[in-house]
């Protein structure tokens, strides 16, 4: 074959794969921005991003303007720069969850590529994206697919990279990629995005007799080098600027939280097996068939995928099992190899059968519409009816406007409002309320232990806001529809919008009102007829 016919033959390869991975990227994205956040989770994180490109601080993640370290900033970073490219929306607040799906179905399908075939990669990949489970997960505006993106081709490298070794073929570039995911992993939600991947390819070394390769794999300075170089500058930035930083990040987010309970959220150790089996339908029926002889005998390498695979998702779902507050996100790892076990057991028991690609194309056609409903279904039920509240026509917060949140914090509502800084929130801010419960007060009350003055100006008392209402200005009052029980004073405000959770109200304060030009209005514990459906 001639130079030019190999560059043309080289060229059409390339951009097979290149087509294919595209339009796993357009499946995953299509539907990212066809429902409202969801509160709190996505309200909060997206709201993180919005606020990094509002005030133009790109190092500090920041909630309702104080530093907010429960997680590092890599989710926040993208979605900021989705923000700034595409507008403030729901699908830009997405996006970082769609890149980390896209590129943990693009990591198994070019792993699986080069160490089984073409074929099992692309079963696998469809039974991936097709899995309601993940595509739902993909667009959802949380940390949590972002690093099961990141802890996949942290895997999928590095078991590259072993493969490599062991074989005597080059693998430094995929062990340098396997590092720098790891970095990437660190920056999108901590110690876990090491700790996983590193435990998958020890313990499948291990059971493999590769201890020496894993080793020699491990020592590999340069990739720790490159590892440093990804994650280490902000770590060593908020710990220089904040001294309380590593406590609070590694000991309180990681090892507390892992370990101790009171946390929200508390499951039994066998939660995520339904879980991982209901939710990605109909595909898991297909994992009782991955152990049958395969005929005719896969390509090179797939003989030992099923222990690898079936590793990868042992540790994930038993690392995740252990402490008692259990998202479900957080098995998003698991999803890849389960694909992967899926895509095998298809091979097996269909390999050569005219009915493989009928039964592919039924079951992926089925998964499909099941996600489509799975985005339908938590727009519905996910979203509260508080999460749009919109502003009667005509009526808009003005820069310059001081906006109160009495008694709870909204997560949505400065992302949906636009609001131009963080807003005054009035509650019960003593140690003993703040740290009772772990919840958006708790949030709040951590993020401001790391700048006081920031803290003293955002999160007040209830009893202090009526006389900074009687100040000169505009002043936006948003709370529980029937406030006036903790707050009568409300009723001395002009009530602007309202339904069966939340009600708005303004006061346009003039000069020359006393402090107390709310006093007098309603009685505590009386509701209004506005309010009584509540």
């Amino acid at each position: 074959m001639s130079a030019a016919a190999q560059a043309r033959g080289t060229s059409s390869w390339w951009k097979g794969h290149a087509a294919f991975l595209l339009m796993v990227g357009v499946w995953l994205a299509w539907t990212a921005g066809l429902r409202p956040l969801t509160a709190p989770d996505e309200g909060r994180y997206a709201g993180v991003a919005r606020a990094m490109l509002e005030s133009g601080d790109w190092l500090v993640p920041r909630l309702n303007g104080l530093p907010f370290f429960h997680k590092p900033p890599l989710f926040y970073w993208l979605g900021a720069g989705a923000m700034q490219l595409f507008g403030v929306h729901e699908w830009a607040a997405r996006l970082p969850s769609v890149l980390g799906a896209w590129l943990a179905a693009a990591s198994l399908y070019t792993f699986l590529r080069r160490h089984a075939d073409l074929r099992l990669a692309r079963g696998a990949t469809l039974a991936l994206c097709t899995s309601p489970f993940f595509f739902v997960g993909a667009q959802f505006a949380n940390l949590d697919m972002l690093v099961a993106g990141c802890i996949t081709a942290t895997v999928a490298c590095a078991a590259d990279a072993l493969l490599c070794l062991d074989e005597e073929r080059p693998w430094r570039i995929a062990l340098a990629l396997a590092f720098a995911s790891a970095g990437l992993g660190l920056l999108a939600k901590g110690l876990i995005g090491v700790v996983l991947p590193g435990g998958v390819i020890v313990l499948w070394a291990l059971l493999t007799r590769r201890t020496r390769v894993a080793l020699r794999m491990a020592v590999w300075w340069p990739g720790w080098l490159l590892m440093a170089l990804v994650a280490g500058p902000w770590f060593v930035a908020m710990q220089l600027r904040y001294p309380e930083f590593f406590d609070y990040f590694v000991i309180t987010q990681h090892f507390r939280r892992f370990a101790a309970s009171g946390f929200n959220n508390e499951h039994p150790v066998w939660f995520y097996a339904p879980v991982v089996l209901g939710l990605c339908l109909p595909w898991t029926p297909w994992l009782l068939l991955w152990w049958r002889k395969a005929t005719p005998p896969p390509s090179r390498g797939a003989q030992g995928l099923p222990l690898l695979m079936l590793v990868w998702m042992g540790v994930v779902v038993v690392f995740f099992s252990l402490p008692r507050s259990k998202l479900v996100g957080y098995v998003l790892p698991a999803l890849p190899p389960l694909a992967a076990l899926v895509a095998l057991g298809l091979e097996r028991a269909l390999a050569g059968s005219p009915r493989r690609a009928r039964v592919l194309g039924a079951t992926g056609a089925l998964a499909a519409l099941l996600c489509v409903g799975g985005v339908a279904a938590a727009g519905h039920y996910g979203t509260p009816p508080d999460a749009r509240l919109q502003l009667p026509a005509g009526e808009s917060v003005r820069p310059g406007d001081r906006v109160v949140m009495l008694d709870h914090y909204f997560y949505e509502l400065p992302f949906y409002w636009q609001l131009p800084g963080p807003v005054t929130v009035a509650s019960d801010w003593r140690p003993a309320v703040a740290q009772a419960s772990d919840n958006w007060r708790k949030e709040l009350a951590d993020a401001g232990a790391f700048e006081p003055a920031t803290r003293a100006t955002w999160l007040q008392g209830v009893d202090a806001q009526p006389a900074r209402i009687c100040a000169p200005g505009r002043t936006w009052v948003i709370g529980p529809s029937n406030a006036q029980l903790a707050a009568p004073w409300v009723l001395g405000m002009q009530l602007v919008t309202f339904n069966t959770e939340i009600a708005v109200w303004r006061h346009d304060g003039r000069a020359g009102e006393g402090p107390d030009c709310l006093s007098g209005h309603g009685t505590p514990g009386a509701l209004p007829a506005w309010a009584g459906a509540s």
